[in-house]
């Protein structure tokens, strides 16, 4: 299934729906018109499990190719939101998980020019992630160098302690896009929060396609244009770590929880990496995408204050 979060409307409330098609059906309205409670939220389907999951399944087998009235709205007349509009703690972010953006780092960035022997993790907060279309927003008195990283989400489903890599990915609902803004200029004595947790720096969406759907996810191509321009292409098979490695990784010391996110690394092209080096600047829009998933289109603005 590909899950979204959506508002019908300029003020409506955001609403869980199922994309099928051109439409978008609304769970909890699809429920009702079956008499069954339905959840209204990605997070409410997200703790309701495998049933809740099974159970959303089975109505959209019911009503096959027509949906009943008053459930679905056109996909073009919605407003997508990120997926999970407020996660419940931070984004688990993975660094130089792509051997030529580790190359590419070491000669930019000053980062080791060896492959890292365990994940490089760090964290953007949740006041950070914005959904489809909103501006990435520009502040020149902090940066001067804003960067672009496609990356490939991972979302749990159920709580990961302690797991095996050979169980790992039976705790991930689904997969999605995400956008690692980073501001290079702002790294701070090794720490990247600061650089990569801004507000606006945690594009994510368009939607959740479930795990079922993606069976293999070391097989997805992403890539990332620049007006128009592309400046990253390869495949998730070249990651260092993979996604069960990163689940079992993470979760030896920490608990994954559902609705945890995991962004997994991003290629090389970024901007840092290039001769001469590239950023993003107001007036510009960055285009991101992850086959089998979708696409993130986002303009960039210029947000300094006066």
């Amino acid at each position: 299934m590909k899950l979204v979060t959506y508002r019908d409307g300029v003020e409506g409330e955001a609403r869980l729906g199922v994309v099928q098609d051109d439409l978008v059906i609304d769970t909890a309205e699809l429920g009702q018109s079956f008499g069954e409670a339905m959840p209204d939220s990605m997070l409410g389907l997200i703790d309701a499990g495998r049933p809740g999951l099974a159970a959303l399944r089975a109505l959209l087998d019911q009503i096959g190719n027509v949906p009943p009235i008053h459930t679905a709205t056109a996909l073009s007349s919605v407003t997508l939101l990120a997926p999970i509009p407020k996660l419940r703690k931070n984004i688990f972010g993975i660094g130089l998980n792509y051997t030529d953006h580790v190359t590419e780092s070491a000669r930019a960035l000053d980062t080791d020019d060896s492959l890292p022997k365990q994940p490089v993790i760090f964290s953007k907060p949740p006041t950070a992630v914005i959904g489809p279309g909103e501006p990435i927003e520009h502040n020149a008195k902090i940066t001067q160098q804003m960067d672009w990283e496609v990356e490939l989400a991972v979302v749990l489903g159920s709580t990961a302690s302690r797991v095996s890599r050979a169980e790992a990915l039976r705790y991930v609902f689904g997969y999605s896009v995400m956008i690692d803004v980073s501001a290079r200029d702002n790294r701070r004595a090794g720490q990247w929060i600061y650089s990569k947790g801004q507000d606006t720096y945690a594009p994510f969406g368009p939607c959740i396609v479930t795990a079922d759907e993606i069976t293999d996810p070391q097989t997805l191509e992403l890539w990332l244009t620049v007006n128009g321009v592309e400046k990253q292409r390869d495949t998730t098979a070249k990651m260092l770590f993979k996604v069960d490695e990163l689940i079992a990784d993470i979760s030896q010391g920490i608990t994954l929880e559902p609705g945890d996110v995991i962004a997994t690394g991003t290629p090389a092209g970024v901007g840092a990496g290039r001769d001469p080096q590239e950023w993003m600047w107001p007036g510009d829009t960055v285009v991101a995408c992850v086959e089998g998933i979708g696409t993130l289109r986002h303009p960039i603005i210029d947000a300094t204050p006066d």
